[in-house]
């Protein structure tokens, strides 16, 4: 058995060393960027290097042993050393290093190079999900785990996640880019340190409170490209996944647009009365993405960690208070000020005073959310943060 093991074991990993890619795969993924391309490269270049001065070096050790054996008469022989020899091992192996280290540095040097980009792309690592700016058309979105993941990552959801497409790797809301261009990446972080990885990519940086890191990219191939924060980040760490989808300029195009008239909307939206009824119904998908992983679905949270939202003095107290809370955040509870759009805002800080057992009878408009919006200062980076 432990035979049958072991053969299928060096036939998966010989598998694993070619270029094809399966579940099941060893090696690295050649991923469908230059730099991508450029690092699998020098990985197979060094992985090759290291088979061959293993086969060297254990080819020599198994062949002193087998025919240099007791069995065969010889005796050892009696040294103490050889100046040569110990020259020979230590400049052969220098001159390995030397020569690996050329390719090395002008991967590393082709990472860093962010010059003539043709646009910019800013990512905000947030607990626990990714905010998205196009400083050059204007977009900005927040990117969350998809909403199936979510309910079936409940405790006692009753969902099988193997029944879920793509569990935890999958957002409500995409990062969207052209194919065949120069992508800039800027990254910060609102919070804690976060990681931004999607291995198709070639790459990952980490996002620091206060700090401006830079990458960048550009995608051969249109296809959806799925990565995930590998900083431990906090209690949700695991569900903060990352889903980049590349098309065709065309296409990318038509979707800059229909953003733009989005936000027009949203816009628009922000500005109109809402009747509370709306805002509950609204207000009860917003909760269920954004404040059931910590509160629960039922609003009775977790005793010791986080409180409950069900006949809460500051949810039944006042209105004030509780907006100025989820505005700015405390603790571990986050600033949603800076998440939410105004409609959402007032949607869920409704629907917690008026369901999950609290029936306050009250409500707030975006209106009003978007004016204390307004007044939370933005956080600006001088060049020397970069």
């Amino acid at each position: 058995m432990k035979t049958k093991q072991l053969f299928a074991s060096l036939l998966l990993m010989a598998y694993g060393l070619g270029t094809a890619q399966a579940d099941y795969t060893l090696n690295l993924m050649e991923g469908v960027t230059s730099i991508s391309k450029d690092v699998y490269g020098l990985h197979m270049l060094v992985l090759w290097v290291c088979v061959f001065i293993g086969i060297v070096v254990f080819g020599a050790m198994f062949y002193s042993i087998y025919f240099h054996r007791k069995s065969r008469g010889y005796q050892a022989s009696n040294f103490h050393e050889s100046t040569k020899v110990e020259i020979l091992w230590t400049i052969i192996p220098t001159v390995i290093l030397i020569l690996l280290a050329i390719p090395a540095t002008k991967v590393m040097l082709e990472m860093d190079d962010v010059q003539d980009s043709e646009m910019t792309i800013k990512v905000t690592g947030w607990q626990w999900k990714w905010e998205y700016e196009y400083l050059d058309s204007g977009i900005r979105f927040f990117s969350s785990l998809d909403e199936a993941s979510n309910k079936a990552r409940q405790l006692n959801s009753g969902i099988d996640p193997r029944t879920v497409p793509n569990y935890l790797l999958n957002v409500d809301k995409p990062l969207v880019v052209p194919i065949n261009t120069k992508i800039r990446f800027l990254f910060t972080a609102a919070d804690v340190i976060h990681s931004w990885w999607v291995p198709d990519l070639g790459w990952k940086k980490d996002t620091i409170p206060g700090f401006i890191n830079e990458a960048w990219t550009s995608v051969e191939k249109a296809g959806t490209y799925r990565g995930q924060c590998t900083e431990l980040c906090g209690k949700d760490h695991g569900f903060m996944p990352i889903v980049v989808i590349a098309m065709e300029k065309a296409d990318y195009a038509a979707w800059v647009a229909e953003q733009k008239s989005a936000a027009v909307e949203a816009a628009s939206a922000a500005e109109k009365d809402w009747t509370q009824e709306d805002l509950i119904a609204q207000g009860e998908k917003v909760y269920a993405n954004n404040c059931a992983s910590c509160h629960m679905a039922d609003g009775a949270g977790i005793a010791g960690t986080f409180p409950a939202v069900s006949n809460s003095p500051v949810v039944l107290g006042d209105m004030n208070a509780q907006v100025e809370l989820m505005l700015n955040g405390k603790g571990m509870m986050p600033a949603f000020g800076q998440m939410l759009d105004p409609v959402d805002f007032a949607a869920v800080a409704t629907f917690i005073r008026n369901g999950l057992g609290n029936a306050v009878g009250d409500s707030i408009q975006p209106a009003a959310i978007k004016s204390l919006q307004a007044a939370i200062p933005e956080v600006v980076y001088d060049d020397d943060d970069e």
